[in-house]
């Protein structure tokens, strides 16, 4: 199963290491691919300061945890993403969070289930139609199938 993984997921996994979500991500082996945009690096990159002060981890420990992290991803570029997914994802999310939109974007193009800790958009995206949505608890489930 594909799975596009919105920031707030790797923001959590970041955080605690030891958590359901950072182990979704380590045990997933062949049963999920993830994948992030490279607009997720500079999000973090631009909450650096508050991933530190949540984690309690210096700048260097956090790189090693991203990196750690980032090996079970492939990472990709927003600008092979056809205008149409941008179109289709502009029209799901504009009175949800137009912030979100390259995740949704990267999910349709991807054919990709998206995985999102976000409440709003989860509840947003569901209340639109758009199932390939999860949340942890959803993957957590699946996973126990």
């Amino acid at each position: 199963m594909r799975i596009v993984v919105d920031t707030n997921i790797v923001f959590s996994a970041l955080v605690n290491s030891n958590s359901a979500i950072a182990e979704i991500i380590i045990s997933a082996g062949n049963q999920y691919q993830f994948y992030a945009s490279e607009y997720m690096l500079v999000e973090l990159r631009n909450h650096q300061d508050k991933l530190k002060k949540a984690s309690k981890l210096s700048d260097e420990n956090i790189e090693i945890a991203k990196y750690k992290l980032f090996k079970f991803f492939d990472f990709v570029t927003l600008e092979i993403v056809p205008e149409q997914y941008w179109i289709e994802a502009e029209k799901l999310i504009t009175d949800i969070d137009l912030d979100d939109i390259a995740f949704v974007a990267l999910s349709l193009y991807l054919g990709a289930y998206l995985w999102t800790g976000d409440k709003i958009l989860y509840n947003g995206l569901k209340s639109k139609g758009f199932n390939k949505i999860l949340s942890t608890t959803d993957l957590n489930q699946l996973r126990n199938i």
